[in-house]
């Protein structure tokens, strides 16, 4: 901003300052000419006293009235400040010599609506909250420090409040990552080293791109889980958490969350209407509130293409919409792939440690306030935690990682006998720890992601005509609460050119469909039907091949339990019908029904082949045939085309 806006600003408003209420009873420092020391306010009740352990720097925190001839301002301000229309900012030099702040780099926020006032006033207010760890408020926030009053026109409320507080640096946080040398630049701020990155659990700097974002992904998101949780564990609620508020500061290295202007407290200062059970429900809402916006932090950090505008509307509205954010990936995959054929670094991020970063992001923007995760279990989960540091993962953690990495060995299309031996055995696994089954989870559309059964495809046979299986989708609907089901089951498939199929995919498009009705009642599976040495045998061999290795803390059960909960289905009548847009005589549609049957599971061209469920979560689902073979599915959600 030049100079000579700051210069009719300040002619203007010559008395740039109005309070509308007394802040705090202040006390003329002996020694200095505008020192004051904030004891308490008004309009909150003072902080309850330090406990012996809040740490160094216990102790009132100063607010200090400045005159506007104390700073030189000037001629220009960093794009990253962030000024809202109601707000004008300024870039100045503390140039009084009997000031503590002498020489040093501060900002001056003039506020010109009440709403912007009340802002600045309660920033103000929330240091007699704070004020008891002057450390933590200074490594984590915005540092305020103090107003500028022409004599005593603190009661005025047609001036203008000006707010001073510091200066760190001269972008926000989406402003750094919007820089194309972003990594590098932010590494160079941060100055890391081998001593800062052993805390996030790492002993090494540099390495691929992934794990050079990977690692200062851990270290931004650690502060700023740390400064929010500083904000909690006192009371109070941010209210306002978003990139364009968030600063890293190069001096001491830390992300400062905003000057604290709308921090609300989590109880309520009216005795009317203040109950016990009132304020801790405001408490919940409010820290669920900080959290997702934490998560959209997190999001944007990561997968940069949320960035755009446009983007990151399509990803919230399909959270607005209730749809269930463990459900991300199927829903951001085809997003973070179309610009990215070589792989999407973000999505390389999130799927590492077997997709902790998605369970994490899911956590945060859980549809259900009371479902989110809290700052402390966020700072003890894998993905903030680097390779050196130990965790014990809880049993829903290693689930969902099992989930994730049978996912992404079916999405590599690559069949040999290795892979499914071990993508076999992860269902297993899975349905081993399912804790209980929740017939509603079963509504929706899921899509086949793989079966255990035979594969049968195009590359060693010659069927006329030539096939290709896309999408196989299953869909349960139920419309009363009798326990009866609709199922349908979609089978995309494309009819191509015979003469060079192998090359040329395009064709004849269609779907066959499949619809039945199911009754569905919770059942069980028993492994052991006969109390017999052979049998106890078999189990023990049965215990020791699921629960060794890796996988060892997913239970403290020795030995795998008699039975496995269950969700027991029968079919009634199936109905058949295909659909193509191309027409077909009666021979070439059988030709066409017989390859797609040769192609499809069993149970997906004939659903009464299926015989129950034995896993299920808002993510996936896992089905079992009456030949014993597992069909694995993932939920598949409505995507957002404009």
């Amino acid at each position: 901003m030049p100079l000579a806006a700051a210069a009719v600003a300040a002619v203007a408003c010559p008395s740039p300052v109005g309070l509308g209420r007394p802040l705090c009873r202040v006390y003329a420092h002996p020694r200095r000419r505008r020192g004051f020391r904030l004891e308490a306010s008004s309009s909150a009740p003072a902080p309850a006293p330090a406990a012996a352990d809040e740490g160094a720097g216990a102790g009132p925190c100063p607010v200090v009235r400045f005159d506007m001839d104390d700073f030189a301002v000037a001629d220009r301000v960093s794009v990253g400040l962030h000024g809202r229309s109601d707000e004008m900012i300024f870039e100045a030099t503390v140039r009084d010599p009997s000031s503590e702040l002498y020489g040093s780099t501060v900002v001056l926020r003039q506020l010109k609506s009440s709403q912007a006032k009340r802002r600045g006033r309660r920033a103000l207010e929330v240091l007699t909250k704070l004020a008891r760890r002057q450390m933590m408020y200074h490594s984590y926030a915005l540092q305020v420090h103090g107003y500028i009053a022409p004599g005593n026109a603190v009661e005025q409320e047609d001036v203008p409040f000006v707010l001073v507080h510091g200066y760190h640096g001269s972008y926000s946080l989406r402003h750094w990552l919007q820089l194309s040398d972003w990594l590098p630049t932010l590494e160079a701020t941060l100055a890391l080293d081998e001593e800062q990155v052993r805390r996030v659990g790492d002993d090494s700097v540099g390495g691929p791109a992934v794990s050079r974002q990977l690692r200062l992904i851990r270290i931004l998101m650690r502060d700023l889980l740390i400064g929010v949780n500083y904000l909690h564990s006192h009371g109070l609620a941010h209210t306002e958490l978003r990139l364009e508020n968030v600063h890293v500061s190069p001096i001491d290295k830390h992300v400062k969350v905003g000057i604290l202007g709308n921090a609300a407290d989590f109880h309520d200062n009216d005795p009317s209407s203040s109950t016990v059970a009132s304020n801790n429900e405001r408490r919940k809402m409010m820290i669920a509130f900080d959290m997702r916006c934490v998560g959209f932090i997190m999001a944007k950090m990561v997968l940069r293409e949320l960035m755009d505008s446009s983007t990151f509307f399509k990803f919230k509205s399909f959270l607005t919409k209730g749809n269930d954010p463990s459900c991300l990936r199927e829903f951001l995959l085809p997003i973070l792939c179309q610009n990215s054929p070589s792989g999407n670094i973000g999505l390389q991020m999130l799927d590492r440690q077997w997709g902790a970063g998605w369970n994490l992001l899911a956590l945060l923007l859980a549809t259900k306030p009371e479902k989110r995760i809290s700052c402390l279990d966020a700072l003890r989960h894998p993905f903030l935690c680097g390779p050196k540091w130990r965790i014990n993962p809880s049993t829903s953690i290693i689930r969902w990682g099992l989930g994730s990495t049978a996912v992404r060995m079916a999405e590599d299309y690559i069949y040999g006998s290795h892979q499914r031996r071990r993508l076999a055995y992860f269902v297993e696994l899975m349905e081993v720890l399912n804790p209980n089954l929740r017939t509603e989870l079963l509504h929706g559309r899921w899509r086949l992601l793989y079966c255990t059964g035979r594969h049968i495809g195009l590359t060693l046979r010659q069927p006329s005509p030539r096939i290709l299986i896309s999408d196989v989708f299953l869909t349960v609907s139920s419309e009363s609460a009798d326990p009866v089901f609709s199922l349908m089951s979609d089978i995309g498939f494309r009819i191509m050119p015979e003469s060079n199929w192998p090359h040329d995919k395009s064709g004849t498009e269609g779907v066959l469909s499949v619809t039945t009705s199911a009754r569905i009642a919770a059942g069980r599976i028993y492994i052991n039907e006969q109390d017999s040495k052979e049998s106890r045998a078999a189990s023990s061999r049965s215990s020791r091949r699921y629960l060794r290795g890796k996988w060892r803390k997913a239970s403290k059960m020795k030995e795998l339990p008699a039975s496995l909960p269950s969700v027991n289905i029968a079919m009634d009548e199936v109905n058949i019908s295909m659909s193509c847009n191309s027409t077909l005589n009666v021979n070439s549609a059988q030709k066409v029904l017989q390859e797609i049957r040769t192609q499809t599971p069993p149970e997906m061209f004939d659903l009464s082949k299926i015989v129950c469920g034995t896993y299920i979560d808002a993510r996936l689902m896992v089905l079992r045939g009456v030949n014993g073979s597992a069909l694995l599915f993932i939920r598949s959600n409505p995507r957002t085309n404009s």
